[in-house]
C-alpha cells in the first residue's frame, strides 16, 4: 500500500508543472551512443509520448553520428572532423542523409508503437535552410543555419504530434549536414520554445567527472562562461553548454542538460521539484 501512495503522491507532485507547462513547446535534441541502445531509448520515447500526452508540444531532433561513423569505416571511408564538425564530402553526404534518414523513420516508428502521434521530418523536406559553413578548412557539404520553416514545424505541433526532425538542411535543392546541437538551438529559439533539452550519457554539469556527488543542478550564463575559463566545462561539454547559452541569450526560456541513462529522467527533470540534471538560465 505504501508504494501505490507514493506513487500517487509523485502524481500529485507534477501536477503544478503539468499546469505551467502545457500548450508550451519543449525541443529535445537525443544523439551519440545513447541513441543506439534500445532500452534507453524506448525510455526516453515513453517519456516524450507522455509530455505529448499532457499537453506539452514537443519537438525532438535526433543525431547520429557512431551510426554514420560506423557505416563510413563499413565503406572503407574515413572519419574526418576539423574542430569538432564532421568533413562531409559527397560519398559522406549520401551515407550521412542514408543513415539519418534510417534512424528518424525508427524514432518515427518507434514513438507510434507507444501510441504517440508523430510526424518525421526529413533533409529534402526544407525544413532548416543553410548556406555553407565557413571555416578555417574546408568542410564540404556542410550547413550553417539561415532560417527554419516555423510554418510547417507549427502546422504539425497544431495537430498535436511530436515532430521528430533530422540534422539536415538545404540550399538551392543540395542538402547540408548540420550539428544537430545547433539545429536543435536554433529551433528552440526561433520557434520560441519554453525548454532545450540536450540529452546526453553524463549526468550533467560536473564540477569533477569522477564524482558523482559534484553535480552542478543550476548554472547561470555568467558562471558557465567562467567554468569554461577554469576548465571545470571541456571538451564534448563545451558544445553543448554553448548550444544552451545561445538558445537563452535568443529567448529561450530554460535550458537543460540530462542523463538519458536515468530511467524516465525527462520526467524527473520537468515534474519532480529536485529534477536530476544541469538546468542554465540566463542570469
Amino acid at each position: 500500500m505504501d508504494e501505490i501512495i507514493s506513487k500517487a503522491n509523485i502524481l500529485i507532485e507534477a501536477i503544478p508543472y503539468i499546469h505551467a507547462f502545457r500548450r508550451k513547446l519543449f525541443v529535445i535534441k537525443y544523439g551519440g551512443s545513447i541513441l543506439d541502445n534500445e532500452v534507453i531509448r524506448k525510455n526516453v520515447l515513453e517519456d516524450i509520448v507522455f509530455l505529448s500526452y499532457v499537453g506539452i508540444r514537443t519537438i525532438l531532433v535526433h543525431g547520429g553520428g557512431p551510426h554514420i561513423s560506423s557505416r563510413l569505416k563499413e565503406s572503407g571511408l574515413k572519419s574526418e572532423f576539423h574542430e569538432g564538425i564532421r568533413v562531409t564530402d559527397k560519398q559522406t553526404l549520401q551515407i550521412v542523409q542514408e543513415e539519418l534518414d534510417k534512424l528518424n523513420k525508427i524514432i518515427v516508428k518507434e514513438i507510434r508503437d507507444l501510441k504517440g502521434d508523430v510526424t518525421g521530418l526529413r533533409g529534402e523536406e526544407n525544413i532548416i535552410r543553410v548556406e555553407k559553413k565557413k571555416a578555417t578548412k574546408d568542410l564540404g557539404f556542410v550547413g550553417s543555419i539561415t532560417d527554419i520553416n516555423k510554418e510547417t514545424l507549427e502546422s504539425h505541433l497544431k495537430r498535436g504530434n511530436i515532430t521528430v526532425i533530422s540534422p539536415m538542411g538545404i540550399k538551392d535543392k543540395q542538402l547540408y549536414n548540420i550539428n544537430a546541437d545547433e539545429v536543435a538551438s536554433a529551433i528552440a529559439y526561433q520557434m520560441d520554445a519554453e525548454k532545450l533539452v540536450l540529452l546526453t550519457n553524463v549526468q550533467g554539469v560536473m564540477r569533477n567527472p569522477e564524482d558523482p556527488s559534484s553535480l552542478i543542478s543550476t548554472l547561470t550564463m555568467a558562471e558557465v562562461e567562467n567554468l569554461i575559463k577554469l576548465n571545470v566545462i571541456q571538451s564534448g561539454m563545451i558544445p553543448k553548454v554553448s548550444a544552451c547559452t545561445d538558445a537563452l541569450k535568443a529567448g529561450v526560456k530554460k535550458t537543460h542538460i540530462v542523463d538519458a541513462r536515468i530511467q524516465h529522467a525527462l520526467l524527473l527533470e520537468f515534474f519532480t521539484d529536485q529534477g536530476i540534471g544541469t538546468q542554465i538560465l540566463k542570469g
